[in-house]
């Protein structure tokens, strides 16, 4: 008989004593079962004492998070939080140097812990970290250890850093301006300025008037370090007012941080952060990838404002630049003499430019988006592409009207097409890594990556043999070749050319009709008939890689509020498809996690469901940045006896498809996700052709000749059987 489900087997350790082992009662107090040990173990004051985990964090346990307690765990008799953080900060304060440094060390540590934490920050422990910082009298692993220990008890949010004082934001600041300074020091320092600029409005004016962008940019030929400094240049690039992101400045190198947009264009930073990092002698672990995914979001972000920007058709400086593009054109058109022959002649190069509105251009650009960015990008293309420029115009007005590709509508189409597939003007995903570094090696990417899009669009027209009625198709089939060719990860813009001559308009055919082979390949009654005979055993098939891929396991982040100090958990299956075992690592792990290194667990029995998405409680939690689409569809919970859940955010589609259909054929569910029904059709096909192909191959033996019949004899019935 099993036992109850109150009770839960653990063992219990104290130094210098054999371990207790005893059965909890979680409808007992905690204090209770506190007693009970200390009198095991003839310890008098009960209440000094609490109760921790012996592995991982070893966080305190309380009547909030008892309940996570399995059967099987190791515990620890401990003093109190209350206690340990009244030591702790007596210790902290010691004259003698080497008990105070056991001290900060120990604090670091214990810091992390919610419980200890809460202890902590009542008794001003916060405070006093923050004098010994601002005394200027701590150094090396010191200070190092002061900054941890400051950095764990400020993410707990129990203290509002609107609270830090500014000569605290100096001296922070002063160890990231200095030459020489410890790398531990160094990357706690940026993590906390960070932090002050996440969190705090009032803040981020303050850092942004200690730290230039030069003096960051020195810290990002430090691998140690450079994750830490592109975090807190995304970081204020993302608070800073709409306002003075967009201010110019003449020296970028001593400019503040909340003048943004020139810096982030400037050759140095981008060619910092080309060489040392994108470039560099390291691979790109994910932190670094996601904080230049940022980067390049934030970096394109700055083209929001001109998107959205109307054209006004009577201001007469925009309208010049549509003269200018007219001018580039024809250059050697004189105008004629007289309105209405001027007239008459700018209606016939505007129709020659391909602009909808003959009349009126400037009603072309009225439209957000892509608002005014259409014209910039259409002006860059004259005049830093002028050859080009011209030949794109001039090829397709000498063509015949119904084959000529207007560059105008096609300029404006394809900027707006660029913007929606770079997410212009959305906020960055947490979860998401997907940079590309041809963006970093250019001072005008985007609008290099333009011009060699809309080339691409002029050839693509040109092979499709298209008319204006087409020119739908003709975008679609861009923006496949677009996106296929940025699915490659192109190193630079030239090489995103290669890729592109790669991708004409007959290879885009030939994808498209193998994909559809790979998925429909027949639709005749015995070979749909063959399809479902064969069905089964292929979701048998998929179904035991997925329980396989479970049981390697995967590795997820925890996020929180500074990702870049983020730890690591890993969860896999049981070999007997029985339990699920997890548990925190330190760091992200280069293969197979052993059993054994996962200190908890879940009997599969135990699961009562699988949430996706918007269902998950830790997606419900979340603020409006985290709550955005692309880690909705990353994001899945399983719901376990007593209503408890463990959240995960999927690293990517293919780890999520993997762990929610692995889970749901645990569960004898249905595995419904994309890649599944991928999967199912791709290997029904190749399973298919197999068979066919083997039947095609059976020789057939020659049959007898038959037997001559009277002809009132001969049956014309034939037997199909």
């Amino acid at each position: 008989m099993p036992p109850p489900a109150d009770i839960v087997k653990v063992a219990i350790e104290w130094p210098g004593a054999n371990a207790q082992l005893i059965e909890m009662d979680q409808k007992r107090p905690l204090s209770s079962i506190i007693r009970e040990v200390c009198d095991g173990w003839s310890l008098s004051g009960s209440e000094q004492f609490a109760l921790r985990y012996a592995d991982g964090p070893q966080l305190y346990i309380t009547e909030q998070s008892r309940g996570d307690i399995k059967n099987g765990t190791i515990l620890r008799l401990a003093i109190s939080p209350a206690r340990a953080a009244r030591q702790l900060l007596e210790r902290i304060q010691s004259h003698v140097i080497d008990a105070r440094l056991e001290a900060l060390k120990e604090l670091a540590k214990l810091s992390a812990d919610p419980t200890f934490a809460a202890e902590f920050i009542n008794m001003e422990g916060i405070g006093t970290l923050a004098r010994l910082v601002e005394s200027g009298t701590h150094f090396g692993e010191m200070l190092a250890f002061t900054l941890t220990a400051f950095l764990e008890l400020m993410d707990h949010g129990i203290v509002s850093w609107d609270l830090i004082s500014l000569s605290f934001i100096k001296q922070i600041a002063g160890y990231v301006n200095q030459p020489m300074v410890d790398v531990s020091i160094l990357q706690r320092s940026l993590a906390i300025l960070e932090s002050m600029v996440l969190n705090s409005h009032s803040l981020y004016h303050r850092v942004a008037q200690e730290i230039t962008v030069g003096q960051l940019i020195g810290h990002l030929s430090n691998q140690e370090i450079q994750t830490y400094a592109i975090a807190l240049i995304n970081a204020l690039f993302l608070k800073a007012p709409e306002d003075r992101r967009q201010e110019e400045c003449t020296n970028p190198l001593e400019q503040h941080l909340t003048e943004m947009a020139s810096t982030l264009a400037q050759k140095h930073l981008r060619s910092i952060i080309l060489n040392h990092v994108i470039r560099g002698n390291r691979p790109i672990k994910a932190e670094m990838a996601h904080q230049l995914y940022v980067l390049q979001v934030l970096t394109f972000n700055l083209l929001e404002e001109r998107m959205m920007t109307k054209m006004d058709p009577n201001d007469q400086a925009q309208r010049d630049i549509i003269f200018e593009l007219r001018r580039i054109a024809f250059d050697g058109d004189t105008d004629p003499t007289g309105t209405e022959k001027r007239k008459a002649m700018y209606t016939k190069d505007y129709k020659m430019l391909g602009f909808t509105n003959h009349l009126n251009p400037a009603m072309d650009f009225t439209q957000t988006p892509p608002g005014m960015l259409a014209l910039d990008n259409m002006l860059y293309l004259a005049r830093v592409h002028q050859d080009t420029y011209i030949r794109i115009v001039l090829e397709n007005s000498s063509r015949e009207d119904k084959h000529e590709c207007p560059f105008g509508r096609c300029a404006i189409e394809l900027t707006r097409m660029l913007c929606e597939i770079l997410q212009v003007g959305e906020l960055p995903n947490e979860g998401c890594n997907d940079y590309h570094p041809m963006f970093f090696t250019h001072d005008r990417a985007w609008e290099e990556f333009f011009c060699v899009c809309i080339q691409l669009l002029n050839k693509t027209w040109k092979e499709m043999r298209a008319t204006a009625e087409d020119f739908n198709k003709v975008m679609q089939v861009v923006r496949e070749q677009i996106t296929r060719a940025l699915a490659m990860k192109p190193s630079s813009i030239d090489q995103l050319k290669n890729k592109l001559r790669g991708l004409s308009y007959s290879e885009i055919l030939r994808l498209r009709q193998s994909e559809r082979m790979s998925q429909d390949d027949f639709q005749s009654p015995p070979i749909i008939e063959l399809r479902e005979r064969i069905q089964p055993e292929i979701l048998e098939l998929i179904k035991q890689q997925r329980l396989n891929r479970l049981c390697e396991g995967s590795c997820f982040r925890k996020l929180g509020n500074r990702r870049r100090q983020e730890k690591f958990w890993f969860c896999r299956l049981s070999l007997n498809h029985k339990v699920l075992h997890y548990g925190d690592l330190e760091e992200s792990p280069q293969g197979e996690v052993p059993f054994e290194l996962l200190s908890d667990k879940i009997p599969v029995s135990d699961i009562k469901s699988v949430l996706t998405g918007k269902d998950c409680p830790h997606m419900k939690e979340k603020s409006a940045l985290k709550q955005n689409k692309e880690v909705l569809e990353l994001a899945f919970s399983v719901l376990y006896d007593p209503d408890e859940t463990l959240n995960f955010v999927a690293p990517n589609k293919y780890e999520y498809c993997i762990w929610t259909d692995g889970l749901c054929a645990l569960l004898g569910r249905e595995m419904g996700s994309d890649l599944t029904r991928s999967d199912l059709d791709t290997l029904i096909s190749m399973e298919m052709k197999l068979r066919l192909l083997d039947l095609e191959n059976i020789t057939i033996p020659e049959a007898p000749p038959p037997v001559p019949k009277e002809p009132s004899s001969y049956n014309f019935s034939y037997n199909y059987s």
